[in-house]
């Protein structure tokens, strides 16, 4: 995003004693954050009456609200308020949201009393119970829509110093750091927070959040005279630029196109390099063409109408977005296999979670099982495999970017049809230990089946989101890597919502006729297999997908796209759409 900013340069302002404010701040605030979603489906499903399906279609439209809002949040921070008050305000707003939340658990009016299994009619939540719930997951989304994408690059702007020599080495150290922190967060969330709810009941369980968060938000502020505040002043908005380019290329749709006069075609600054157009989406060349300078153009060479002519960068980087949008959708597989494995909670609350005669892992726990196997991959590749793959390979990193997407996208294929086949067996268990009608009865069976379901996706996730970054990265122009991470958390909102979609989708269609949904909060009689299953078939129908894409495009490719960055992918080289 092209802005220019200004920096309060005073002495003695931000380096390393600002960062216990900042990685305090996001540290508490992820504890707090993950805390509350992991056991979140029970909360529902208990106090709000809600079914397993409606619950998990919930929970993955705060997590689609949550991520997407993120791209919103980064957009705000980098052109209007500055990086401070965007962390400040999100802060105080998820805050805020956790309050409305623990005040759901402290006051009995404010959400719908249990239902026993002697009710036969049950009074569900009122308009107002809901709207208190939903205006608590609004506040929270909005929280991390502007801490998330913020924090981080505001803690590089305390150690940014471009004399120094070692500014790469602090800055590599300190994004280590962070996303150490981070990973840390998560497991105590995971655990500590999840076991706190679990023996001390909700109230207790959602209080601890909202102290930390408070904690989180204090500590920001005290540190505020320390820290250097970017000031951001917006100059030329990239997104709003990417906008620009297709709405111009489609008033000028009936304008004749020229195939070999660039001279014609606009550049801003005037100054900039003239570089033929990439040949690839030439009817988007269309945005940049000069059809009467005097009319089209200021005295100073700016354009009179943006929404009429764009410059040449700007079109480029619109077709670098539309070159990696077709990989970069093979990735929501594997988020919507994170969000409906909330399922799973549900499994192995039914199983023997004991690992010590008398310590037993609570059942929304199981998912740092996820977090530590994604965490030993990461390092694994990192310090054993790059090293050796990189002798044969050829390539720095070991593997290609687009080789990892197809380790994570198989490793997830292979997580869910293991879910599947347990599940299976799990309800055989069930029911012939008579507990058809009790979804609550304990199975003889050990949870700890359910543990490689858990590291194969934390696999999963390690290698495809890591690749799809650096891929992502790779292909898109200099000016546009902040939209590479963006794309990231956007696919994410994106995936959550189809997960959503989906078992709303079974859970209806699985019903119809008076039949027992495939989803039912009574795991015991649904069948939550099948469902697993759909999704086993979807990943492998969404990998021939990938390697049509990695077929397709290596193709077509003449080399002639004008790509900022080069791809180093061999087996896949991803550099040219087919040409308009």
């Amino acid at each position: 995003m092209g802005i220019e900013t200004q920096v309060e340069v005073k002495p003695r302002k931000g380096g390393f004693r600002t960062m216990p404010f900042i990685i305090v701040n996001e540290s508490f605030e992820r504890v707090a954050s993950y805390g509350l979603q992991f056991n979140m489906l029970m909360y529902l499903m208990t106090y709000y009456n809600m079914s397993a399906a409606t619950s998990t279609s919930i929970l993955g439209l705060w997590a689609a609200l949550s991520n997407g809002l993120a791209i919103v949040g980064a957009i705000i921070a980098d052109s209007y308020w500055g990086r401070f008050r965007a962390v400040a305000f999100g802060s105080i707003s998820t805050l805020i949201g956790m309050i409305i939340l623990w005040l759901t658990a402290m006051i009995p009016q404010l959400k719908s009393l249990p239902c026993s299994h002697f009710q036969h009619v049950c009074n569900g939540p009122t308009v107002f119970q809901f709207a208190v719930l939903f205006s608590s997951f609004v506040f929270m989304s909005v929280g991390a829509g502007f801490v998330r994408p913020c924090s981080i690059i505001f803690g590089a702007d305390q150690l940014e110093n471009k004399q120094n020599p070692e500014n790469g080495r602090i800055l590599d150290s300190y994004f280590n750091w962070y996303y150490a922190s981070s990973g840390i967060s998560t497991i105590l969330a995971v655990t500590v927070i999840v076991y706190i709810q679990d023996l001390y009941g909700w109230k207790v369980g959602f209080g601890v959040p909202v102290i930390l968060m408070f904690l989180s938000v204090l500590m920001f502020q005290i540190g505020s005279p320390l820290y250097i505040k970017v000031k951001a002043k917006t100059t030329e908005n990239l997104v709003i630029g990417l906008f620009q380019a297709a709405v111009a290329a489609f008033r000028k749709r009936n304008t004749r196109l020229s195939l070999t006069n660039y001279d014609e075609l606009y550049r801003w600054p005037l100054e900039s390099e003239v570089l033929p157009p990439s040949k690839d989406f030439r009817f988007l060349n269309r945005a940049c063409m000069i059809e009467d300078a005097e009319r089209d153009l200021n005295r100073d060479g700016s354009a009179s109408n943006p929404w009429k002519l764009c410059s040449l960068e700007q079109v480029e980087s619109l077709k670098a977005l539309l070159r990696v949008l077709p990989m970069w959708s093979t990735g929501f597989m594997i988020f919507v296999d994170m969000n409906v494995f909330a399922f799973s909670l549900l499994q192995t609350k039914t199983m023997d979670r004991h690992i010590f005669p008398h310590f037993e892992i609570p059942a929304a726990s199981f998912s740092v099982f996820l977090i530590i196997a994604l965490t030993i991959w990461i390092a694994f590749y990192d310090r054993v495999l790059v090293p050796l793959l990189s002798k044969y390979t050829g390539q720095p990193r070991g593997l290609s970017p687009v080789t990892r997407m197809g380790i994570g996208l198989i490793a997830s294929s292979m997580s869910i049809a293991l879910s599947a086949i347990t599940e299976s067996i799990r309800r055989q268990m069930a029911i012939e230990e008579g507990h058809e009608d009790d979804p609550n009865a304990l199975v003889n069976m050990s949870a700890m089946w359910f543990v490689p379901q858990y590291a194969l996706l934390g696999v999963a996730e390690a290698a495809h989101a890591v690749g799809q970054i650096e891929f992502l990265y790779a292909l898109l122009p200099k000016s546009m890597s902040s939209t590479a991470s963006a794309m990231y958390t956007v696919g994410t909102a994106v995936s959550s919502l189809i997960g959503s979609i989906l078992v709303s989708s079974v859970d209806w269609l699985s019903s119809t006729g008076g039949k027992t949904s495939w989803l039912s909060s009574n795991i015991n009689q649904g069948h939550i297999d099948y469902f697993f299953w759909l999704l086993t078939f979807l990943n492998l129908l969404n990998l021939l997908y990938f390697l049509l894409i990695c077929w397709f495009y290596e193709a077509g490719n003449n080399g002639s796209s004008n790509s900022a960055h080069v791809a180093e992918d061999k087996e896949c080289d991803y550099r040219l759409l087919s040409e308009s």
